[in-house]
Formats: C-alpha cells, sequence, structure tokens
C-alpha cells in the first residue's frame, strides 16, 4: 500500500510491501540490549497483553515472545503481515492489517501499546485519543527508535551518502544521539514517566548491512525505478568491498515510555 506524507521524503510515495522479502531477511538486527530496555521496566512480559502497530514482520512480537506477553501486531502493509505470519510459525501471535489510525479492537483491551521505527508516520491526533481508550488503566505506551549514527560512524555516513545520491528528497538520514521526540498531542491523555537513549553497535556482514540498507524507507520502500534500485545495489556493493567481511555498526537506542492518564 502507497504511503505519502507531506513532510517525508518531499510527499513521495512510499510502499514497505516492495521491500517486504528483503526486510523479512535483513530488518531482524535488534540486539538483547534492546529487549532488554524493556524487560527491565517490567514491560511486554508474562501477564500482559501488547499491541505492536507498525509490526512490519513482526519483529518486536517474534523476539519478545519467549518472555511470556500476549501479543498482537498490527501493520497497514498486507504484505508485510504476511511475511510476520510465515516468520511467527508455532507462536501464538495473532496479527491483523490496519493503519495506526483505524485500529479496531475493544477499548481497553492492552496493558502495553509499542510502536518501534514508525510513530512518525501516524496523525497524531487520532492516535493519542486512540491511544489511550485501547490501554488499559495505567496501561503503557512506548516509543521505540534504533538508527545507525552517520556522524559518528564513517560507514554508516557514506552509506546515507549513496542513498541520498539516488534519492535526494529521503528525510531518513542524518539521525544524532538524543532523546526520542514526542508529538505534543500525547501530552493530553498521557505522561512521559521513563526514556533513556544508549549507544548499540549492531553486527553485520557486507551482506546483512547491503540487505538492511535495501530494506529501508529510501531505498526498497522508494519510488525509485527497480534500474536506480539496481544501480546504487551495484555502488554500493562496490563501497563494501573495502570493509571486512563482518563490522559493526553504531547505533542509537531511544525510547519513551509514556503512561496513561
Amino acid at each position: 500500500m502507497e504511503i505519502t506524507k507531506r513532510d517525508i521524503d518531499g510527499g513521495k510515495a512510499f510502499d514497505w510491501g516492495k521491500a517486504s522479502d528483503d526486510y523479512a531477511r535483513y530488518r531482524d538486527i535488534y540486539p538483547e540490549q534492546f529487549y532488554k530496555l524493556l524487560t527491565d521496566r517490567g514491560l511486554c512480559i508474562s501477564g500482559q497483553r501488547v499491541l505492536d502497530i507498525g509490526t512490519g514482520t513482526g519483529v518486536i512480537p517474534r523476539n519478545m515472545y519467549r518472555f511470556g506477553a500476549e501479543w498482537v501486531g498490527a501493520d497497514i502493509s498486507s504484505e508485510q503481515i504476511a511475511q510476520a505470519k510465515k516468520l511467527s510459525e508455532g507462536m501464538d501471535i495473532d496479527y491483523i492489517v490496519s493503519s495506526a489510525e483505524g485500529i479496531d479492537l475493544p477499548d481497553g483491551s492492552f496493558d502495553v501499546i509499542t510502536a518501534c521505527q514508525c510513530y512518525w508516520y501516524f496523525d497524531h491526533k487520532v492516535t493519542a485519543e486512540l491511544f489511550s481508550r485501547l490501554l488499559k488503566p495505567n496501561g503503557k505506551l512506548v516509543l521505540l527508535l534504533m538508527d545507525w549514527l552517520p556522524f559518528e560512524d564513517e560507514l554508516a555516513r557514506k552509506t546515507e551518502e549513496l542513498v541520498l545520491k539516488y534519492n535526494p528528497d529521503w528525510t531518513g538520514a542524518g539521525e544524532t544521539f538524543k532523546p526520542l521526540y514526542v508529538p505534543e498531542e500525547y501530552g493530553s491523555f498521557f505522561e512521559k514517566t521513563d526514556s533513556a537513549e544508549i549507544r548499540l553497535p549492531v553486527h553485520f556482514t557486507r551482506e546483512s548491512w547491503n540487505g538492511r540498507i535495501k530494506a529501508c524507507r529510501g531505498i526498497g520502500a522508494s519510488s525509485l525505478s527497480e534500474e536506480m534500485k539496481a544501480a546504487w545495489e551495484k555502488e554500493h556493493i562496490k563501497l563494501l568491498e573495502n570493509q571486512p567481511e563482518e563490522f559493526d555498526v553504531l547505533h542509537i537506542a531511544s525510547f519513551a515510555v509514556l503512561t496513561k492518564r
């Protein structure tokens, strides 16, 4: 499903369904410390019902399933949900195809709602109130981000420069180490009760780093032609020839816990 937002990629359409195969292969990359940020705070654990918005291929529910929570994953892309179901075989995880704004589930259904790498796509005037209604009293909304740091990691910087060469309207570049931004609309329904940001080295091979970037909005999900994507990949593989076969890329992991008022 194509998505357009005026403040993202110059208003050009993007479609995560185009990147679903690469997303399923290469975007399950969060280190154990990432999940520990949540479980150390008693979130997404046994006895809780959790809704993961923008679940993609179910990375968060699949990796946190072992902690005992009951999970529902929602994503606007039917292709992403198809991959999530395939990768979740043997796990009791419910998946639905829905936009964040269109979630149609009973009020008070969840102890926790998570939104990782996706909350900037939401219409916050709609989702702030909706998420509050979906949560039980004292429920938690957790916004999460993990992104590479181009001003601190040379390979991340060079890779971003190459993406921008082919897709100069891409607005996903330039992340810095800073607290996660919480849109003001949530203040009417939630109180921020916890937050943190840490630097994390994330391990890749040449193939998996190339795949990770292919599965990003700037390349795989973009409206670039297949010829342009192939030309980008050829250059990126050439760039990676100067790297060892395995390496780490420095990332920021950040989160904000919002408690229902």
